[in-house]
Parts: C-alpha cells; sequence; structure tokens
C-alpha cells in the first residue's frame, strides 16, 4: 500500500487568512490572557513589517500602528481539518485525521482512476491552493513514516527499497517520538532516526516506555498503525464572522463564493449534490436573515451554486448591517451528472438548459419560469397547462401536436396553403358551454412552415390557423 500524508502547517492562519478579500494585508492571530495579549501566528505580509510570533499586542503596535487581529481558536483547526478530510474523501474511501494539522490517506487504489502520483500529485496541490491552504505533501509506504517524512520534505515520494535510507538521517527532535523519549535520547549523545535504531532492542525495552519500540515499528512497516477513518457528515455548516458591519449586497459576494466553492468541494467529496440551502445574514441588534435558495435538480457546480445564490441574495432587502454570513445545507442527494454530447457545438457559447432554467429561476423568481403540461382535454386550447414542477411533459404517441399555439385562431389565405394530412375532427367542451366541432389539417405554407389549421362543422368560414410546427 502507499499513503499520502498532507500536512498545513498554518492551518488556523489559513483559516482566517482565505476569507479575507485582500491576503496581502498583514493579518496577525492573538492569544494569550486578557491582561497580555501575544501573537500566536502572523502571515508573510506582517512578518515583513517586523511582527513575530511571541510577541505581544503592546509591542507589535509599538511597530506597526494597523493590521487586522483575529482570534487564535483550536476548535476553528479541527473545524478546518473535517473540512479538508471531506475534501480529501473524493480521492480515497481511507482518510484519517489521525495527526492534528494533517490529513492521511490511502492512494495504492486510486491511482488507477486519478492516474500515475507526479499527476495525481499536482491535482492535489492545485485544489488546495485554489482552496487557500499551504501545504506539504508526502508519499510513503506506511501512514506513519509518510508523516514524519512530512516534517522535512516536501514532494517526496519513496518506495518499500527507499524508505529505509528516507527515515535514517531524521533528527531526534523531528522523528515523531515522545518528546520526554527525544530529549533523553538528545543526552545520551543520539542526533538521528538511524542511531536509535542501531541499538539493541532491549536496551531500548529496558529504558523507554513501549510505545517507543511501537513506533519505530510503525515507521518500518512491521507495525500497522490503527486508524480511524473518517465518515463525511450529512450536513454542511460554514459560517464567515465579518469584521466590519456590511450594508450591501457587493461587500457580501466575496463571502457568498468562498461558501459556495466550500459547499462545493465538500460536495464532491461526498458524491453528492445539493437541492436546497439556506443563507443566512446575522445582524446584531436584529434576527437572521434568512434567505431560501432551492433547485430543481441536484447541483454542486461552484459557479452555477454561486450564480444562483447570488441572484437570491440581490433579490434581498438588506434591513440591518450584517455582522456574520452562514451557508447551510442538509438536503443533500446523491449527484447523477448530466449526459452529454461527444461532440458539442461551440461548448464554450452554449449553456444546459438545466443552468440556464435555474439561472432564470434565481434572476426572475420561482414562478417565473415554467413548463407545459398535458391536461386531459381534447381541445387543443384547454390541452396544455403550465407546470412549475421538474418532472417532464409525457407526450401523446401517433398524435402530432404543434408546439406552439396561437393565442387567438388567424383566418389563412386558402390560396397559398397546401392540405397535407386530414381531417381530423374535435367535438368536445358540452360540459362546461365551450362546445367545439372542428375538423383540423396539417398544412404547409409556400415557405414551407407547417402549421395546424381547422374549419368548424357545418360552417363555410374558411381554415383558421391554430399552431405552427417546430
Amino acid at each position: 500500500m502507499r499513503w499520502v500524508c498532507i500536512v498545513f502547517p498554518q492551518l488556523a492562519l489559513d483559516g482566517v487568512q482565505r476569507l479575507h478579500p485582500d491576503p496581502a494585508q498583514p493579518l496577525a492571530l492573538l492569544a494569550g490572557t486578557p491582561q497580555r495579549r501575544v501573537l500566536q501566528t502572523v502571515n508573510d505580509a506582517a512578518r515583513a513589517l517586523g511582527l513575530r510570533s511571541g510577541q505581544s499586542l503592546t509591542a507589535a503596535h509599538a511597530l506597526v500602528k494597523t493590521f487586522t487581529c483575529a482570534e487564535y481558536d483550536p476548535v476553528e483547526i479541527e473545524r478546518w481539518q473535517q473540512f479538508l478530510a471531506a475534501w480529501a474523501y473524493r480521492f480515497s474511501s481511507q482518510v484519517s485525521v489521525y495527526y492534528p494539522r494533517a490529513l492521511l490517506f490511502e492512494i495504492e487504489s486510486s491511482l488507477g482512476l486519478f492516474g500515475p502520483w507526479p499527476q495525481f500529485e499536482a491535482r492535489l496541490r492545485q485544489e488546495l491552493t485554489e482552496l487557500g491552504f499551504r501545504h506539504r505533501i508526502v508519499a510513503a509506504p506506511n501512514p506513519a513514516a509518510a508523516r514524519v517524512l512530512a516534517n522535512l520534505h516536501d514532494g517526496l515520494a519513496v518506495g518499500d527499497e527507499a524508505l529505509p535510507h528516507a527515515l535514517a538521517p531524521l533528527p531526534i527532535d523531528r522523528a515523531g517520538l515522545d518528546p520526554a523519549a527525544a530529549t533523553a535520547l538528545s543526552r545520551m549523545g543520539l542526533r538521528t532516526l538511524a542511531q536509535v535504531q542501531a541499538l539493541p532492542r532491549h536496551t531500548l525495552a529496558r529504558r523507554f516506555d513501549a510505545s517507543l519500540l511501537k513506533h519505530l515499528d510503525a515507521l518500518t512497516g512491521q507495525r500497522p498503525l490503527a486508524l480511524a477513518f473518517y465518515q463525511p457528515p450529512d450536513r454542511f455548516d460554514v459560517r464567515i464572522e465579518l469584521n466590519f458591519d456590511v450594508q450591501s449586497h457587493q461587500a457580501l459576494l466575496f463571502p457568498l463564493r468562498r461558501l459556495t466553492a466550500d459547499l462545493s468541494a465538500f460536495l464532491c467529496g461526498r458524491d453528492s449534490g445539493v437541492q436546497r440551502f439556506d443563507l443566512h445574514l446575522e445582524h446584531a441588534q436584529a434576527p437572521d436573515s434568512v434567505i431560501k435558495v432551492g433547485l430543481l435538480s441536484a447541483e454542486r457546480e461552484p459557479a452555477m451554486l454561486f450564480e444562483l445564490a447570488r441572484g437570491r441574495l440581490e433579490q434581498v432587502q438588506v434591513s440591518a448591517p450584517v455582522r456574520g454570513f452562514r451557508l447551510v445545507a442538509e438536503d443533500l442527494p446523491v449527484f447523477v451528472p448530466q449526459r452529454q454530447d461527444l461532440f458539442d457545438n461551440r461548448p464554450q457559447q452554449t449553456l444546459p438548459w438545466e443552468q440556464l432554467r435555474e439561472r432564470l429561476r434565481a434572476r426572475l423568481g420561482d414562478e417565473a419560469v415554467q413548463g407545459l403540461r398535458f391536461h386531459a382535454d381534447h381541445r387543443p386550447e384547454c390541452a396544455w397547462q403550465a407546470a412549475t414542477d421538474k418532472h417532464p411533459c409525457p407526450t401523446l404517441n401517433k398524435v402530432q401536436r404543434p408546439g406552439w399555439l396561437l393565442d387567438e385562431p388567424t383566418l389563412l389565405d386558402e390560396q397559398g396553403v397546401q392540405i397535407l394530412m386530414g381531417p381530423e375532427r374535435i367535438e368536445s367542451g358540452w360540459w362546461d358551454g365551450a362546445d367545439i366541432r372542428r375538423d383540423y389539417y396539417l398544412i404547409q405554407t409556400r415557405a414551407g412552415q407547417q402549421g395546424w389549421a381547422f374549419r368548424s362543422v357545418g360552417q363555410s368560414d374558411g381554415l383558421w390557423l391554430q399552431g405552427w410546427f417546430a
């Protein structure tokens, strides 16, 4: 088997920074007591101004007058790790969050689907970069070795034969050992993992806890690591807290785009789509404004989800300043991709009907876009009804009916009309006072256009056009 470990060295910082429109702005995460606030971590822009981890907030303000601050929250770190596990679940069914700020997943069975490892690795890096998370990636024959090698390497891929050589030069303090055991080994003059592995096992067993030998055996693959595998939840609930009060739709578009992109990544991981989700606009002095977004079929394309949610958002009047933005999705049915032709005509200028329908509904309202369905009535003007559901209109077998009915029948000039088929008599409507007795004909004009026309039975009032065929 082959395992991949992805380490996220700045997971807390990336989780906050990706929610800000300007990533180049100096940002620091704060920790400590209310009496003494310290900088837990800073981004590159803040580090360039002289800010550093461990610095007091007072000293930081003495160096830099203005920079963005956010709270360092370990709960948010756990939440982002779970989100990334949901993203990785699309590549492997064996995903583990055994180590903090890291993902482990087995890829041997996935290479046939996603291509050789260099191609697979490039895809992982591209998607993580688009999501806004810095990372290091290492592939190794077992999960424990992949994790410790990721402490020093990025992009390393080793097999069974090369694994001992890759592990040998690891420093004691970067080999994943217990801190107390690593300190004791260092005081004994040992500096690398190879020197520890060269010691007699009975000596290590007598001087150290049994966990040391278990860890060494796990690194070499002699002892499997007991991992609990991730299971995707059935609910998506992500919130973005805004740094300032927002009163315009334009300022909400960036967090909306980020939330819909995260929803799409979550759905792809669990092979689902979304049919309904809610947007919560959180206010300081008022109840949340809830915007419901409903789709006629399950979707998960990030651009489409953003456009649909944007259309709904722009129809709502923001009544109070917005402090937070939240997206909740609970209706997550199985996603069925739409069938497409192998050779599409000018695909860059076309839009699938399903996406066009949802965009129109988001822009114009749920009742503005309607379909047609047949009604149990022989009269043509009563045989069709508007339908807002997603069920397709049934077909009439062996009966030709025009696709376009005129609002009112129009008298035809019979000199330029050729009758192709007919008559077909329709007598109906006696029960509601709109009785008709007509003979219908399939006609063709001099221009080659086919239509549907009728004569009233027993009357010589000419030929009346009622509809056109496509």
